[in-house]
């Protein structure tokens, strides 16, 4: 495996590779990694020739008062993970080569980044889809790796590629879970032990919801939320920022759940935002 710093020579190792007729797989991170993230880079090595995994922490993701200095890093035990993976390359750049002086251009969605953490986070999205516009542009990637648990976030993403013509799929795989239920994420490892304890009700109100929508079919979603809010905040250590159920496709709220339906959560536990989604499947 090797790492690359240069945005250039990235770029040339792609064009070299895919000049053999090699398929070339991605996985974009912000590092601090875990299961999911394995995951997807194992289901990357299955697929295609070389796999590209990138590590860099996007400041134009965060806001100000969010936690882009307190997010974890550990790019030494990242890359020896990665590596024993079978990772080809680490994409690893700075800042400073990603964002140069006078930067100045962006991307941005009309439609899905409005809702939900486009809310809550109303800058967020413009930094992910530029982010992700950059690595595509450098690593020429045939296929994508996306977590489902960043469940807007792959719709908007694959919703960019779309509209932008780009010749790289997306694909999202399902979200990766510990033993107790908790989506796998990089900030966990900022919980406390009772925040931990506290966060596995995350999980529990999403199975609550799938369990009431499979079981019963055509359930309001108004309803349906309005009894998972009442649920989880019986916790008093949540601050909940919102659950809600949305279209799997087109992030539309739907009447009643009669399709494939996402239920979103997004809490904040202790000093930890968290977000996590289940699938539900009504009864036809």
């Amino acid at each position: 495996m090797k790492t690359i710093k240069s945005i250039g020579t990235m770029r040339k190792i792609s064009l070299s590779h895919l000049r053999n007729g090699e398929k070339i797989g991605f996985v974009p991170t912000m590092g601090y990694l875990h299961d999911g993230h394995l995951s997807l880079l194992k289901k990357s090595k299955q697929e295609n020739d070389i796999t590209v995994l990138s590590i860099f922490v996007n400041p134009t993701q965060f806001a100000p008062n969010e936690d882009f200095d307190s997010y974890p890093r550990d790019f030494k035990r990242d890359e020896k993970l990665a590596a024993s993976e079978g990772a080809d390359y680490v994409f690893y750049p700075s800042i400073k080569k990603m964002y140069p002086d006078n930067f100045s251009t962006f991307v941005e969605s009309e439609t899905i980044s409005r809702i939900l953490e486009g809310e809550f986070r109303p800058s967020h999205f413009r930094g992910v889809l530029t982010i992700v516009a950059k690595l595509i542009n450098i690593v020429m990637p045939d296929i994508m790796y996306l977590g489902q648990k960043d469940a807007q976030q792959a719709a908007i993403l694959t919703k960019m590629a779309a509209d932008l013509n780009f010749r790289t799929a997306i694909k999202v795989m399902p979200v990766i879970r510990d033993k107790n239920g908790l989506a796998l994420s990089s900030r966990n490892a900022r919980l406390t032990k009772n925040d931990y304890i506290t966060a596995l009700q995350l999980n529990k109100t999403l199975k609550l919801g799938k369990n009431i929508a499979e079981e019963i079919g055509d359930v309001n979603t108004k309803r349906l939320t309005l009894q998972l809010k009442k649920y989880i905040t019986e916790f008093g250590d949540i601050k909940l920022d919102y659950i809600a159920c949305r279209d799997c496709i087109t992030f539309e709220e739907p009447v009643n759940i009669e399709n494939k339906t996402y239920i979103l959560i997004a809490a904040r536990v202790g000093k930890v935002r968290l977000i996590d989604n289940m699938i539900v499947k009504p009864k036809k």
